[in-house]
């Protein structure tokens, strides 16, 4: 893993978190020593990142990405693609989430912005380990996306308006 995606991996994992995650967490997660882990921290604050360091681990109060949910309608067979349209343009898939007529929301954190991300969420799908949610409500479902930027957001939007994507507001 390169540092670059190092570091977003540690965003994501820090912004999906209950609670404090410990250097030592991180550095086993990600396969790095704790000491590459401080210098990360140390980028990461420098870049704009509100992280907090506490006696039980790391937090982060915000993101200075900006965030923006996306309703979209596919088949299972689009799924790919349609992540793939996301990340190749600087998006983060944070995660998909439907909402359900009995059961209300339910969401999964997905963190995906990188193409191996997107390789091993495809492969976990086509093992037949799991579906994906988007079939209990028709392939109805939301991504939260988040970008370095409102104009990434707003090309994300048009790339997925452009490829059919984007599900009509009732």
């Amino acid at each position: 893993m390169r540092a670059q995606e190092r570091r977003k991996e540690i965003v994501a994992i820090l912004m999906t978190a209950a609670g404090p995650v410990s250097g030592g967490a991180l550095s086993e997660r990600l396969g790095v020593s704790r000491q590459i882990i401080v210098q990360d921290m140390a980028l990461l604050k420098a870049a704009g990142y509100e992280i907090l360091a506490t006696h039980t681990g790391y937090v982060i109060k915000e993101s200075p990405l900006a965030e923006r949910v996306f309703k979209v309608r596919h088949t299972g067979s689009e799924t790919e693609d349609e992540l793939s349209c996301i990340v190749a343009l600087g998006g983060t898939v944070a995660d998909v989430f439907v909402w359900h007529k009995v059961y209300g929301k339910m969401a999964a954190n997905l963190n995906i912005f990188s193409q191996r991300g997107i390789e091993q969420f495809m492969e976990g799908i086509k093992s037949g380990r799991s579906t994906e949610l988007m079939h209990i409500t028709d392939g109805y479902h939301y991504h939260t996306v988040r970008a370095d930027s409102e104009a990434t957001l707003d090309a994300i939007a048009a790339a997925l308006e452009k490829k059919g994507y984007i599900a009509p507001e009732k």
